[in-house]
């Protein structure tokens, strides 16, 4: 990283770092932070009055220098004497772009303004639970007077943008002896003649208010209210299988407008929200700040059966709520909508509430899944210090609705990067920790899946898990696939990793390689195990999971040329292939009623990177064609009619030609990636060769 050239750029990164390190502080991606200063002018060479904020999207704890914005002082302070009111205050988003300097750097911020106007050399605007929690207090300009006197001041909730600007700069300006402010309904504001006096009074005024909370905490009366034994939870082991259980469900509901990848939380602060008489109550009357429920959405989906109560039961009661929520998020749009808002992006829940077993939510990845997750426990932390003090009380759904269905806000989501094709999908990949299997996770997780790296070998899917991104792209499991309970384990953390899975690849396998009369009951029952039983065992626990999900899916079996093609010296490990390439078409046609779709893909050859030739395999069909080990790729590559050796990421390829969009009515199909090798050409034969069969559709 390039260290900034401007002394007061490093001071604010270093200061935005230190602020958001700390979730106390302010939550991820949430607040900004500026520093004002003086710069040559490129052109005239003489020193210019900048402005350095954070700008759009990006986090305070990972700020560099490319994520500011930049822009000329006398420009931005210019725009008081042309702006047009606040039924109008949108259109000076716009105008901030003729204040840039240079190149501007990072787009600018709807708080822009909040940073520019206030005549501080430094300012911060951070959402941390405790300042959120005085500013959704139904009486928080009364507390915010007794916690910090005069020295911190009461601004009235108004909609983020130019006008909020205006207010917080003449409310300084009055207040000469203010530190900072609380805005209601959404977080603090703090401000500095240098660096370090404003993060110490960011520090104080954060410090202040969780002691202030904490001094008014009564051990006699929980803030959440007591406890119901209904909802209490389930230990450990339970909870999460129910959790495991509940997943793919929940993971098809919220994806009845749109796929949606899921996240699990059962941290103690949810559960004994939920365990509590009060949850009901307070989970109806929402989140508050703007940077809460623009990712949870206003209201989360709260089940109100018994953890253990019968799993039909609970499932169906899931469908009724799932329902409820969708007709109750449709009248709050159509209560609010005028004819210039954005279309209703979606109804359907991002955040589900499970008493005595936790939290699930949604996003269009892992990560937005997460953060979901995480600022409900930050709406938690919230209420919990809100009803500490006084009644929580969040804002008017009219001005939520304003803020979600925001023409800024729209815009900002039509400049996202397009989705990568398989943004959103869950991929489970058997015999992943090297190899293929490997090369197959790789191209997955490239295109957009979150990806299941299933193999026997922990350490390898620990590594390629790792390698792939952690836990937000890719997460390990140890399997035998010779093993139901392994398998349904696997598939459970998955669901609890990802919400479920709708993408499966069959690659594991091993490959013995002896002539008949070498060849041992036990050689064949150990290949047929692995590789026959072991993807029968694989796709059934898929097919159960995906059709619980009800969004369709992909099973994809790695086979073999051999599956078709009758080689020497090899008859439990091709006979083992052919079972697997039938099993493809009876699959396909068994679960294409529930769409989803079941393919192979047959390779030929592939030794550089393959871990079966690696362990053995290579040594043995070397000596079986009389080559050396070394020289076996080449020897497979002169027998194709391409002449090219075929690689791990050629089988890649053909996974994700199979599974990215384009062939989405193709099912029952196997891709050759053999480099052309004719006596392995599928055919149906000569005529007299077919059976016959007799169409039930007359004429035909």
């Amino acid at each position: 990283m390039t260290p900034p050239t401007n002394p007061a750029v490093e001071a604010l990164l270093n200061r935005s770092r230190t602020l958001g390190a700390d979730p106390r502080n302010t939550n991820y991606a949430g607040g900004n932070t500026s520093a004002k200063g003086t710069a040559l002018d490129p052109v005239t060479s003489h020193a210019v009055e900048l402005m350095w904020v954070k700008g759009s999207g990006g986090d305070l704890g990972t700020l560099t220098e490319d994520g500011l914005a930049v822009l000329r002082l006398d420009r931005l302070r210019a725009l008081v004497d042309v702006y047009p009111g606040v039924e109008r205050e949108d259109e000076m988003v716009a105008a901030f772009a003729y204040c840039a300097h240079g190149t501007g750097g990072a787009a600018p911020s709807i708080d822009t303004a909040m940073h520019g106007l206030v005549d501080a050399a430094h300012v911060d605007h951070l959402h941390p639970d405790s300042g959120i929690a005085l500013a959704c207090a139904a009486d928080g300009e009364k507390l915010t007077a007794e916690c910090f006197g005069d020295t911190v001041v009461w601004v009235p909730w108004r909609r983020p943008g130019f006008q909020l600007g205006l207010d917080i700069a003449a409310i300084k300006a009055a207040n000469p002896q203010a530190i900072g402010c609380i805005l209601g309904g959404h977080g603090i504001t703090a401000w500095g003649d240098t660096s370090e006096e404003c993060q110490a009074n960011s520090l104080h005024i954060i410090r202040t208010a969780e002691a202030f909370i904490a001094d008014r905490s009564d051990a006699a009366r929980h803030p959440f209210g007591a406890l119901l034994p209904r909802y209490a939870p389930l230990p450990d082991e339970r909870r999460r299988a129910r959790a495991a259980e509940l997943a793919p469900l929940l993971r098809g509901l919220a994806s009845t407008d749109r796929p949606q990848v899921g996240h699990f939380t059962d941290t103690d602060a949810v559960l004994d929200f939920l365990a509590r008489a009060e949850h009901p109550r307070l989970a109806a009357l929402g989140t508050s700040c703007p940077d809460h429920f623009l990712r949870t959405k206003v209201r989360p989906l709260v089940l109100d059966t018994a953890p253990e109560a019968p799993l039909e039961e609970v499932i169906a009661r899931l469908r009724e709520l799932h329902a409820a929520y969708r007709e109750e998020y449709a009248a709050y749009y159509t209560r609010h909508a005028d004819p210039d808002s954005p279309a209703m992006r979606g109804a359907d829940p991002a955040i589900v509430l499970v008493p005595g077993i936790g939290m699930f939510s949604y996003g269009k990845d892992k990560q937005t899944a997460r953060v979901a997750g995480e600022f409900y426990v930050n709406a938690i932390n919230v209420m919990r210090g809100a009803e500490t003090v006084s009644t929580y009380a969040p804002i008017e759904e009219r001005e939520k609705f304003r803020i979600e269905y925001w023409a800024l806000e729209e815009a900002k989501l039509a400049r996202l990067p397009k989705p990568k094709p398989l943004a959103t999908r869950v991929a489970l990949v058997t015999g992943a920790g090297s190899g293929i299997g490997k090369a197959i996770a790789t191209r997955l997780a490239a295109e957009g899946a979150c990806v299941v790296i299933a193999d026997l070998n922990a350490e390898n899917a620990d590594a390629v898990a790792a390698g792939l991104g952690g836990p937000d792209r890719a997460v390990a499991v140890t399997v035998d696939v010779t093993d139901e309970e392994q398998i349904k384990a696997a598939f459970a953390e998955a669901a609890l990793a990802f919400g479920g899975v709708d993408l499966v690849v069959n690659n594991a396998g091993i490959s013995i390689s002896k002539p008949l009369l070498e060849t041992t009951a036990r050689d064949w029952d150990l290949q047929h195990a692995i590789m026959a039983r072991g993807s029968f065992l694989v796709s059934r626990e898929a097919a159960r999971m995906m059709t619980g999900q009800r969004l369709g899916g992909d099973i994809v079996y790695i086979a073999s040329k051999n599956a078709v093609f009758a080689g020497p010296n090899n008859i439990a490990y091709s006979a083992a292939k052919a079972d697997q390439a039938h099993q493809v078409r009876l699959l396909a046609a068994e679960l294409g009623e529930h769409g989803i779709r079941v393919n192979g893909v047959n390779p030929d050859g592939v030794v550089r990177g393959s871990g079966i030739f690696a362990a053995g395999w290579g040594a043995q069909r070397a000596a079986v064609y009389g080559v050396e080990e070394d020289k076996l790729g080449e020897f497979y590559a002169q027998r194709t009619l391409l002449k090219r050796e075929v690689l791990p990421e050629h089988v890649a390829n053909a996974v994700f030609a199979l599974t990215g969009g384009d062939l989405s009515h193709t099912t029952g199909l196997h891709i050759p990636v053999d480099a052309g090798v004719a006596a392995a050409f599928l055919r149906l034969g000569p005529p007299e060769c077919r059976p016959a069969v007799r169409c039930r559709f007359p004429g035909v």
